[in-house]
């Protein structure tokens, strides 16, 4: 049967509504670029740009040099994407994922004509199988009347059914191209844009899967880059990778801090950014991926009040701040009217942003904040904020 090359994309998890607890719903999963028998060509070097953005969409940008050390030769590569998960999306007969925006495939500046389909899902191990698209004409949609199916109940929306066998199967979309690949070096080039995400204890969360590119021929990537950014925003968050050094994480542009969180007992070493307009990079030679990566919101640094931490999740967007009856005595503030909480609060969006604060007492609790950034050229105007943002100042007067 013939064998075909497996480029995969990120695993996103979006949150249920608020009388959901401990669920999520996964919007699209999948990983690196995967060579099912390949020996002959090697990853060169590797961009990777992910950029968080305030819209509701990030945006992943992904540049390869490969190079064949062999002839000439034509394979099918694709991109898989799982289907969305718990968040009432039926079955999507185009074959196209209703969350990814915008996906383009470039190789050696052509851009590459795509399809789409439906093939098995890849097992959270991105276990090797054939990238074959299913038959739709075999495969359907299950229903109420076949076999088995109030048994699986609500797990039945990743499924699809084949009457013949009377097996199901879990799917996933696909996107797929034709690549020529060259004797020595080639460039391949894709970019998509997806739903930004979220779960229990996280205001957005983007994995993305490393370990599958040491399945290339030289088993490393010989030059590798990883940018994260984020345009018009400021984001918090945390790269969760035993792969990395948390040290060699930069600044690169824009406004930002860098440090290390060393290892706990419910986490590993990472790095902590909080990053706005601007990007931070890291770059290795010879890098070897031996865990996957995950950029993970910094929610979970800020659970509970504790000294000069702060927490603050308004549902929609995490602050870190944790406001409640004793803030102002945590911070020897003289509270005698009662409204010091609710003052912070209103002006979290502006610390959030790099307000420089004139009342003494403001300024002194978000400038204690390792995440607060001063910026004296910030002005706020009428479009500064999002909507979600203005209820918090507005409930908060």
């Amino acid at each position: 049967m013939k064998k075909f090359f497996l480029i995969t994309l990120m695993a996103l998890a979006v949150s249920l509504q608020s009388a959901v607890a401990n669920d999520g719903v996964f919007y699209v999963n999948g990983n690196h670029l995967i060579p099912l028998e390949e020996t002959d060509i090697s990853i060169k070097k590797e961009i990777l740009t992910i950029t968080l953005s305030d819209d509701g969409f990030a945006s992943v940008d992904v540049q390869y040099e490969m190079v064949n050390n062999g002839a000439p030769k034509t394979v099918t590569m694709g991109f898989e994407a799982s289907v969305p998960y718990n968040d009432g999306e039926s079955f999507n007969k185009n074959c196209t994922h209703p969350n990814i925006k915008d996906f383009s495939a470039t190789m050696n500046g052509q851009l590459l004509p795509l399809k789409n389909g439906v093939i098995q899902a890849t097992n959270e191990e991105g276990a090797e199988k054939d990238f074959i698209p299913l038959d739709l004409k075999v495969w359907r949609e299950p229903r109420e009347s076949d076999p088995e199916y109030e048994e699986n109940g609500a797990d039945m929306i990743h499924m699809l059914y084949n009457p013949s066998t009377k097996e199901y199967m879990r799917y996933s979309y696909a996107y797929y191209f034709t690549a020529n690949f060259k004797q020595g070096v080639n460039t391949i080039h894709h970019t998509y844009r997806y739903e930004m995400s979220n779960g229990v204890g996280r205001s957005f969360e983007v994995p993305y899967w490393l370990t599958p590119a040491m399945r290339w021929a030289n088993h490393q990537i010989d030059d590798f880059t990883l940018r994260i950014k984020t345009d018009n925003a400021t984001k918090h968050f945390l790269v969760d990778c035993n792969s990395f050094n948390p040290n060699g994480f930069k600044v690169t542009s824009g406004k930002g801090k860098v440090r290390t969180l060393e290892a706990t007992d419910y986490r590993n070493r990472m790095a902590e950014v909080v990053l706005r307009n601007g990007t931070v990079e890291y770059h290795a030679v010879n890098f070897v991926a031996n865990e996957d990566m995950a950029i993970n919101s910094a929610d979970q640094l800020y659970e509970a009040p504790d000294d000069d931490i702060l927490y603050y999740d308004s549902g929609e967007t995490f602050y870190p701040i944790y406001v409640d009856s004793w803030t102002p005595s945590r911070f020897g503030v003289k509270d005698k009217k009662g409204n010091f909480a609710k003052r912070l609060l209103r002006n979290l969006p502006y610390a959030h942003r790099g307000y420089v604060f004139k009342d003494p007492d403001l300024r002194k609790v978000f400038e204690s904040q390792w995440w607060y950034m001063p910026d004296p050229n910030f002005t706020p105007t009428e479009s500064t904020f999002h909507a979600h943002e203005w209820r918090l100042i507005n409930e908060n007067k």
